[in-house]
């Protein structure tokens, strides 16, 4: 009796034992299977953004009107964003990648300063021209490598989730095709890297102080992980996909990404002291029942939420069903154009599905800030008369050669546009004019109030 009863026993623990690993193997390859989907699609957006920009490049190097030229650079410098957003949800953490990701962002500082800058008074000059051709070559490059490894990636029917294994497993002989092709993509990038930009990057807009600002102690991959699910309200059991950034960059950071029901999210957070960088809400958004003034309280507590003080709306405006909101920080009421932050708001049920605090964090710090030499109604006088001028006050704004400026920022419309000039507070010369678009509420709110 004893005998059968050890053998029930035993058998009902085999049983247990046995369905207790299936549903683990199940739910591991469920895992791999939803880490899979993400790394497809992440790589697919890549090559289609690269392909993208080579053409927007190649466009932009035909066009012959200046007012084409501004919105197609925004164009390219939206999609090195993109891209870049791309790279940083592959499985690439032990593969150095840094060198594309310099030349992505090198791409983004040259096609954004060139945008944001009055071509009818500082056109291209040749040395430009030169430059965008090159990047045009580099990213033909770059283009044909990524369809070379997307055509073995289907032809072979490759798993992205194999790569991490093949990265992890140095000093192996069996070669990996995705790793290959993609350490071509990084040679081909730091060969142009160390071609072309060595006089570009002294012409860019300066990165102050390079997130000195940042405070905090360095966190581990489970605070970072804990960190996210607070802020989004997650539950303790709920799957991060958490990848480090690569040796060579500039902040380190931890990326995550998550789907919850319909709703996919991306954060990236920095690995000294936890600070939220950026993060990303895509989800279907329904009918509008938010104006802009309650969607920017909705803003406006986020920031506050994340600790931000002496902060000031610069703009706001509507696309569709979302708020974009820039915010400045502010120092003896002197508003600090670099130190920005963008706030991106669903207008039907006022969620947060976009912000971005990098420039703060890139640039914020106590300035030494010298009195104006010129009056308000001096500076003012050097504004083209015909400008009707609804706002000013003075500002720290970066020049054309990316070095902050003293100035006295206007406001106005002129033949049914709407521009923002900023005169230098000393010399009382143009340091930027820009052409304001979809601006649905007014410029320059009141600071928030604590």
């Amino acid at each position: 009796m004893a005998k059968w009863i050890t053998i029930t026993l035993l058998s009902i623990g085999l049983i247990v034992s046995a369905t207790w690993g299936f549903q683990q193997s199940n739910q591991k390859e469920s895992m791999m299977i939803h880490a899979e989907n993400n790394y497809q699609r992440a790589f697919h957006d890549l090559t289609y953004h690269i392909d993208l920009l080579h053409d927007k490049i190649g466009t932009t190097l035909a066009l012959n009107s200046k007012e084409q030229l501004s919105p197609q650079m925004l164009d390219i410098w939206r999609l090195t964003s993109q891209a870049q957003t791309d790279v940083s949800q592959l499985p690439l953490v032990l593969l150095p990648f840094s060198n594309t990701e310099g030349f992505l962002s090198e791409v983004g500082d040259f096609t954004y300063d060139v945008a944001v800058r009055d071509l009818e008074h500082d056109p291209l000059s040749d040395k430009e021209v030169e430059k965008l051709s090159a990047l045009y070559d580099a990213s033909d490059d770059i283009r044909k490598q990524l369809r070379t490894v997307q055509h073995e990636v289907l032809d072979q029917q490759l798993r992205w989730v194999d790569v991490e294994l093949a990265l992890a497993s140095e000093g192996e002989n069996d070669p990996n095709l995705i790793v290959d092709g993609f350490t071509a993509v990084e040679n081909r990038s730091s060969g142009f890297s160390e071609t072309h930009f060595q006089n570009l990057s002294s012409s860019l807009p300066q990165q102050h102080d390079h997130f000195s600002f940042l405070e905090g102690d360095e966190i581990s991959e489970q605070t970072a992980i804990k960190e996210i699910k607070t802020q989004f309200d997650l539950s303790n059991d709920f799957d991060i996909n958490l990848q480090k950034s690569g040796d060579g960059a500039q902040l380190p950071t931890y990326s995550g990404s998550f789907t919850y029901d319909d709703e996919h999210g991306y954060v990236e957070i920095t690995e000294k002291g936890g600070h939220i960088l950026s993060y990303m809400l895509d989800r279907p958004l329904n009918d509008i029942n938010l104006g802009l003034n309650e969607a920017q309280i909705e803003a406006e507590k986020l920031l506050k939420e994340q600790g931000f003080e002496d902060i000031i709306l610069l703009q706001s405006s509507q696309y569709d069903q979302t708020g974009f909101f820039q915010f400045v920080s502010s120092q003896e009421d002197i508003w600090i154009y670099p130190d920005k932050i963008l706030v991106k708001v669903a207008l039907d049920n006022g969620d947060i599905i976009g912000y971005n605090a990098t420039d703060f964090y890139r640039n914020h710090r106590n300035r030494d800030l010298d009195e104006p030499k010129l009056s308000l109604e001096e500076a003012e006088d050097k504004v083209n008369h015909g400008l009707n001028i609804e706002d000013q006050h003075l500002a720290v704004v970066e020049d054309v050669e990316g070095q902050e400026v003293l100035s006295y920022a206007f406001f106005g419309t002129l033949n049914h546009d709407t521009y923002r000039i900023f005169i230098n507070a000393e010399t009382g010369e143009e340091v930027l004019v820009e052409r304001l678009q979809d601006v649905e509420s007014k410029w320059g709110q009141a600071q928030q109030e604590e």
